[in-house]
């Protein structure tokens, strides 16, 4: 059997997209995107859980993101996994994990209005 990488988020941004640029010229922005837990506790309230869900969108999507996106709009994204593992200063290894977007449907944005 085959391996699978693949992800699939409904949420919230929590800030406009930032088009940045590679040293070659290629557009990346970062989005980061809130989805909800909800259940009851053992006493039975209802209960919300937060998680936060860092994106990085390239190219061409990239563009169009930071074109149309802003804080607080529905998004569906679909990607893959991918975890950095560095050392800090003190010589303490940290990981961080992220999606890469293949794919961004904007749900509930309208195009930004021309300044």
């Amino acid at each position: 059997m085959g391996n699978v990488n693949k992800v699939i988020i409904i949420g919230n941004l929590g800030a406009d997209p930032e088009l940045k640029r590679t040293a070659a010229g290629q557009g990346y922005c970062h989005l980061s995107v809130a989805t909800d837990h909800v259940f009851k506790d053992k006493t039975g309230q209802r209960q919300t859980q937060t998680e936060w869900h860092r994106v990085t969108v390239w190219g061409e999507l990239a563009e169009r993101c930071a074109q149309h996106l802003l804080k607080g709009r529905s998004v569906f994204i679909e990607g893959r996994l991918e975890t950095d593992t560095w050392e800090d200063d003190q010589k303490v290894r940290r990981r961080s994990t992220r999606v890469i977007a293949a794919r961004v449907e904007f749900l509930d944005a309208p195009a930004r209005e021309a300044a």
